[in-house]
């Protein structure tokens, strides 16, 4: 029987300071400040040695953003390249009828050619992005709030600007990410709440702060859990890698193809993010060791 990994029991009973320093924060990141400012602004509050946000946001798009604290910066790469939704405003420039902007938007719907923009900070080579979903949501006149689901690295103010040339030109007036993987904007902070529970506590008071960091064993929701046994931790927290040997149940690791990121457990205690290489002998390499 496979064991269940509470997130809610280690986010009660571990100590506040454990959590700030291998936890993360789902911040509701407001316009104006980069993706960068609100993580080093999380990191002064919280006096943390390290901070890092899960995927960038544009200076002027509001929504989503995740913070790593501390040891959880190392986890990036297993949040990062997941899905996003957003919710945004696009303008056309001339009066086109709902039909025609909706066979526009046929065409961009599934795997699409993009470009980063020129003030992107990745290098300039036409990529593959796939888009799952661009809906309407509402018009008023030249003004459509629309939704759109997209594969990470999409740059959606390109994609506003790519389907206005079909039909006279748009641009993108308003972005706001909704969804960021498994990070919702429902459970999202803002920073104001988060500088009050900060305050409340410095004087003493833990709780609200406590309610807002995530174990970053969250992890185990994004990538397949491999449990061990109990006697063989002390090895892998030294950098062994995984061999069958020491796995709980062999068929755990039937269904995992070659390269598969996974997470290693001992019961509820996190061991480390590990790459799956299948061989008969060792299973898997280490990426990240929580020791």
């Amino acid at each position: 029987m496979a064991i269940k990994i509470s997130l809610d029991k280690i986010r009660k009973e571990r100590p506040i300071k454990d959590l700030l320093k291998f936890g993360i924060i789902n911040i509701d990141k407001p316009s104006g400040p980069t993706s960068f400012q609100v993580s080093q602004f999380i990191k002064d509050a919280l006096r943390s040695n390290k901070t890092s946000h899960f995927g960038t946001l544009d200076p002027t798009v509001s929504g989503v953003l995740p913070i790593g604290l501390g040891r959880a910066c190392r986890l990036n790469d297993y949040f990062m390249h997941r899905d996003k939704t957003y919710v945004g405003v696009i303008r056309l420039h001339k009066e086109v009828p709902d039909s025609e902007f909706k066979r526009v938007m046929e065409k961009f719907l599934g795997k699409i050619k993009q470009t980063p923009p020129v003030r992107s900070s990745v290098k300039r080579a036409e990529r593959i992005r796939e888009i799952k979903v661009f809906k309407i949501l509402e018009r008023n006149g030249k003004d459509l709030l629309f939704e759109t689901e997209v594969e990470a690295g999409t740059y959606i103010r390109k994609l506003c600007d790519d389907m206005g040339k079909e039909i006279g030109g748009a641009h993108m007036l308003e972005l706001r990410r909704t969804k960021a993987g498994m990070f919702m904007e429902k459970q999202s902070i803002n920073l104001y709440d988060f500088e009050k529970a900060v305050q409340s506590y410095k004087n003493g008071q833990e709780d609200e702060l406590r309610a807002m960091i995530i174990p970053a064993e969250v992890v185990c929701e994004v990538i397949p859990v491999i449990q061990i046994r109990s006697e063989v931790v002390t090895r892998i927290l030294s950098g062994s890698p995984i061999f069958s040997s020491f796995l709980k149940n062999i068929k755990d690791i039937h269904k995992l193809k070659e390269g598969e990121k996974i997470c290693i457990f001992s019961e509820e205690k996190f061991i480390g993010c590990y790459e799956f290489i299948g061989g008969e002998d060792i299973v898997a390499r280490p990426e990240f060791v929580f020791n």
